[in-house]
C-alpha cells in the first residue's frame, strides 16, 4: 500500500518555502483586526500568494503576550468561514492551521487543512494522539508552558538560560512526536522566538542558528523559522519602538541570514 502521509520534500524544492501569516484575530501583535472579515483575509489571502507565499498559515488565537485566552468555539467561528472561502478561491495553496486546541485542529483537519502549526509542540495529550491518528504535515514549535498558559517574562529582563538549555526544550518536542511514531519527514520544528524567552536568550539562540541542524540532529531544511516582524528584530537593530508593521525590511535581512545558513521555510507577515 503506497503511504500518502505529508511529506514537506516536495514544497522544499525551488527556493524557500515562506508560509504567508494570516491572523484572523483582533489582537494579534502585528495586525490584529484587520482581517476579522473573510473579504479581507480572502484579499490579504491573494496578495501573500502572488508574493512568493507557497501556504497560508491561518490562526485565530493570538499568543501575543498578555493576550485574552480563546474558546474553541470562538476559535473555530473565526476560522470557518475564511477556511471555506479559501478552498474555492486557492485551492491549489494548503493551508496550516495555527492551534493549540485539538477539536478546533480536528475541523480543520476536516476542512482541508494540510498541516497543524502548534504553539506548545503537540504537548497536549489529545494534539499529539491527533498527530498520530491524521497524515497531515505538523510544525513543532518550543515555547514555556506554566498551568496551562505560555510564559511570557519581560523581554528586557537579564538572560536565565543558555541557548543549548533553550535548544534542550526543542529537543523535548522532537522526541515527542518521533516517541510517538510520527514519521520524521512529517514534521518542521520551530525554535519558538519570543516565546518564554528574553531578548537576550533570542540572540544567542540566533547566534546558534549555525549549530541547530547538527544539535538537534534534524535537517536545517527542516525547520521554521518565525521571526517574521518580532520584537527580537527591532531591539537587534537598536530600534525597540519601531512598530511591528515596519519591520518587514528587518524581517528580510533575518531571512537571508537564515537561509544563507541552509534554512528554508519562513513563517513571514511579509515578502520582500
Amino acid at each position: 500500500m503506497t503511504d500518502t502521509s505529508f511529506c514537506w520534500g516536495p514544497l522544499l524544492e525551488g527556493g524557500p518555502l515562506f508560509l504567508g501569516i494570516l491572523n484572523l484575530t483582533p489582537d494579534s501583535f502585528s495586525d490584529g483586526g484587520r482581517y476579522m472579515a473573510t473579504e479581507a483575509a480572502l484579499a490579504q489571502a491573494r496578495a501573500l500568494v502572488a508574493a512568493g507565499a507557497r501556504m497560508l498559515d491561518l490562526g485565530a488565537e493570538s499568543t501575543r503576550p498578555g493576550a485574552d485566552t480563546v474558546s474553541e468555539a470562538e476559535e473555530w467561528q473565526r476560522l470557518a468561514p475564511v477556511l471555506a472561502a479559501l478552498r474555492e478561491v486557492l485551492p491549489g495553496v494548503p493551508i496550516s492551521l495555527d492551534t493549540r486546541h485539538a477539536e478546533v485542529a480536528r475541523q480543520g483537519l476536516a476542512a482541508g487543512v494540510a498541516v497543524l502549526n502548534d504553539v506548545t509542540g503537540f504537548s497536549d495529550p489529545a494534539m499529539l494522539a491527533l498527530a498520530q491518528t491524521s497524515d497531515c504535515g505538523l510544525i513543532a514549535m518550543r515555547s514555556r508552558i506554566d498551568d496551562g498558559h505560555l510564559v511570557m517574562p519581560p523581554y528586557d529582563a537579564p538572560a536565565l538560560r543558555r541557548a543549548d538549555e533553550i535548544l534542550g526544550e526543542l529537543r523535548v518536542v522532537r522526541d515527542r512526536l518521533c516517541l510517538a511514531g510520527v514519521a520524521d519527514r512529517r514534521i518542521v520544528l520551530d525554535p519558538g522566538f519570543g516565546f518564554g524567552t528574553t531578548y537576550q536568550e533570542d540572540l544567542s539562540l540566533w547566534r546558534a542558528l549555525p549549530e541547530l541542524s547538527g544539535a538537534l540532529g534534524w535537517p536545517a531544511d527542516r525547520f521554521c523559522i518565525g521571526i517574521s516582524r518580532k520584537r527580537f528584530l527591532a531591539a537587534r537593530n537598536d530600534t525597540p519602538d519601531l512598530p511591528p508593521d515596519q519591520r518587514d525590511d528587518l524581517t528580510a535581512v533575518a531571512h537571508a541570514e537564515a537561509s544563507a545558513l541552509g534554512f528554508r521555510i519562513f513563517r513571514t507577515h511579509a515578502i520582500r
